[in-house]
């Protein structure tokens, strides 16, 4: 008997359309489009994953820093006065201090200067 391939065809072509939803013209609408889309947005999913952390690293050292210089010190002698007095605050809490806080990232710092 022969097998049809009809069902399987149309759930993998769905799959995709389902996949391409708000995505424009071509990449809808083409099953074939569609496909190199999904597998291209895929690849730029899990590269960014990875480039998220760098950019929220970079943020929180800019706002460390900025905060830093209006207590009269700078970045890198902040980190190294709290590693100095076993202060472990990581960077991402040093900024929400920072930006939220101000008062009591001022007592961090003089914490540091010690």
């Amino acid at each position: 008997m022969r097998v049809k391939r009809g069902v399987t065809a149309h759930k993998r072509h769905n799959k995709i359309r389902k996949s391409t939803k708000g995505m424009q013209r071509t990449h809808r609408a083409s099953v074939r489009r569609g496909k190199q889309a999904v597998t291209k947005s895929l690849q730029h999913a899990t590269r960014d994953r990875r480039t998220r952390k760098r950019t929220f690293r970079q943020l929180w050292n800019a706002r460390i820093n900025a905060a830093a210089r209006q207590n009269g010190t700078t970045y890198s002698q902040l980190i190294a006065g709290l590693k100095a007095t076993n202060v472990e605050l990581d960077r991402k809490i040093l900024a929400e201090l920072a930006v939220n806080q101000p008062k009591a990232f001022a007592e961090v710092v003089k914490t540091a200067k010690k």
